[in-house]
């Protein structure tokens, strides 16, 4: 087989959600799932940051590339705190995990969603506790 370059595909992710969520019964299932694909954005916007290969992740956590891909889809698996602190650590990011009282984090998620600029994801790293200090 000959050599071919790497091209990755270019993608829209407003304009495939917006096209998807016109489908009967899409919005209900992606709305149940909503935490779930926010993780896998993160994971995946801070792995290309990083500019690395989800083989280069799993080395680097000392994993397989099957295990990374799926960490990065939404499924039955949620991934224990221990393991996104290795893929943050992988990727050069940290964890921070908040409580949020209701009424604050649907006003903040709101306010963030529509301050956003177009194809960015509303959900962003925050540094650790630890690295605020």
């Amino acid at each position: 087989m000959a050599d071919r370059d790497y091209r990755p595909v270019a993608h829209d992710h407003d304009e495939f959600l917006a096209k998807a969520m016109r489908r009967k019964g899409f919005r209900e299932a992606y709305d149940e799932l909503g935490d779930e694909y926010a993780l896998v954005r993160e994971l995946l916007a801070a792995r290309v940051r990083a500019g690395l290969t989800q083989e280069q992740v799993a080395d680097s956590m000392g994993t397989t590339k099957s295990a990374v891909s799926r960490l990065e889809a939404v499924g039955k698996h949620s991934p224990s705190v221990s393991t996104l602190k290795r893929y943050a650590v992988a990727v050069g990011c940290e964890v921070e995990i908040n409580l949020v009282p209701r009424a604050a984090a649907a006003s903040a998620s709101a306010q963030a969603i529509a301050e956003r600029p177009r194809g960015q994801t509303a959900y962003t790293s925050m540094p650790s506790a630890k690295a605020r200090r």
